[in-house]
């Protein structure tokens, strides 16, 4: 998965309005420049933003699709949508695989979890695996 700089901006300075949200439902507006300031973020990305829900109602997944689309895709379509045939029939297995694995980490990790420096532990578990760690 590649993550385009768009969405790595729009998580962070996200995370940094959840944190000022200190547990509060309500959502707080938090002025460009801290946001840029706080995350090395370009200030022209920002406008000053505040939460349109609370942070535990926002998963990552949420914000990466506002930014960018749909999680996977491959040539533009989704997993779903794909049709192979002859030996190459199975692939289209491992894209819907690839699919759902994003699924369960990005649309069960929220912007609380990671303002409060936390992740769901089934993601947690993930990071245990010392080949997840490695450059490949």
């Amino acid at each position: 998965m590649r993550v385009s700089a768009k969405v790595d901006y729009a998580l962070r300075a996200s995370i940094e309005l959840a944190v000022a949200q200190d547990g509060s439902d309500e959502p707080l507006p938090v002025k460009a420049e801290a946001l840029a300031r706080a995350q090395a973020i370009p200030l022209k990305f920002l406008d000053g933003h505040q939460l349109a829900r609370p942070a535990s109602e926002i998963a990552l997944a949420d914000i990466i699709r506002a930014i960018d689309g749909p999680l996977a895709g491959v040539g533009g379509r989704a997993p779903n949508e794909l049709e192979y045939g002859g030996s190459a029939e199975p692939l289209r297995d491992v894209w819907i695989a690839v699919s759902a694995s994003l699924r369960r980490v990005l649309e069960d990790v929220t912007l609380a979890d990671l303002a409060g420096g936390t992740v769901p532990p089934h993601v947690a578990e993930l990071t245990t695996d010392p080949g997840a760690w490695e450059k490949r």
